[in-house]
């Protein structure tokens, strides 16, 4: 699977957070519930300061058996107190550009990235879902490495 190496400067995420791990049986109703709730109850279009028209995927937090999940959009400056913050630490990624279905596609993507033999930081990972026309969705997904 082919990717590039990029240095990104931090960034503010903000939006709705849940704690869940490969190992639980409900980790897609997880996510996919958080998604669900960030687009139907309007979260997405009520986020000031965005930084860019991108929602994202990210996930930090990680310990030996879990990891946050934040349904969000990157921002310039945090003046939503009703969302939670999260902070992608500025550093260096392995970025992957995906084409496809937002779910089978981007889960196909994650069990090649699992596999392949990268340095990982484990500091916050994320996708950035740039366009989706007819289901057909670009999606970047960011590695954070050591």
């Amino acid at each position: 699977m082919n990717y590039e190496i990029v240095t990104l400067p931090e960034k503010i995420v903000v939006g709705v957070t849940a704690r869940t791990s490969h190992t639980d049986p409900q980790c897609q109703q997880v996510i996919g519930g958080l998604w669900q709730k960030f687009m139907e109850e309007g979260i997405w279009t009520s986020i000031q300061n965005q930084a860019n028209p991108y929602c994202l995927g990210l996930y930090s937090g990680y310990d030996e058996t879990s990891y946050d999940v934040t349904v969000g959009a990157e921002v310039t400056k945090n003046e939503n107190p009703q969302l939670v913050e999260k902070i992608i630490p500025a550093g260096n990624y392995a970025v992957f550009q995906i084409r496809g279905d937002v779910v089978k596609d981007v889960a196909e993507a994650w069990n090649k990235i699992w596999a392949l033999p990268l340095e990982r930081s484990f500091t916050g990972d994320f996708e950035e879902y740039l366009s989706n026309e007819n289901g057909v969705a670009e999606i970047k997904i960011y590695i954070a490495l050591k």
